[in-house]
């Protein structure tokens, strides 16, 4: 599911930190996703292709921003089922199905607690939804180093 999304991770004084490459990354100063112990939080996340473009479906967009995020997740040595939080940004409530069937094709089994809301616009304007994710690895994954 990961495979075309480029992760480079970097460590700065005990934490973990992942890039995604994102043009946003630098202008606002943040990481994709940043993990501390054994906990993992993946920023808001759109579902941009890597060459910039966005899909014209909600949930074409999702699939990649969740692609996304399991990537960043895995590359901090995570894994989807680590998942136990979701929070789903939309600019249209009315297409809240499209979003959650692509939720729900990744988290059907894990079932993370998680939230939809609309907002009236996302970072471009071609972006129909944004996913942040929050996940908390078992004792055994914990280790940094």
């Amino acid at each position: 599911m990961t495979k075309s999304v480029k992760v480079t991770v970097t460590e700065r004084d005990g934490r973990l930190y992942a890039s995604t490459g994102s043009s946003w990354e630098p202008v606002i100063g943040y990481s994709r996703a940043v993990r501390v112990g054994g906990t993992i939080h993946v920023t808001g996340t759109v579902g941009v292709e890597a060459d910039g473009t966005f899909a014209p479906t909600m949930k074409g967009q999702a699939k990649r921003a969740l692609e996304i995020i399991i990537a960043a997740i895995e590359a901090l040595g995570g894994s989807v089922s680590d998942v136990v939080r979701t929070r789903i940004y939309v600019t249209d409530i009315s297409k809240w199905e499209e979003v959650g069937q692509a939720h729900g094709e990744v988290f059907a089994h894990i079932r993370p607690a998680t939230t939809i809301v609309q907002v009236a616009r996302l970072i471009d304007d071609a972006a129909l939804v944004e996913i942040e994710a929050d996940a908390h690895l078992s004792p055994e994954e914990s280790p940094l180093l």
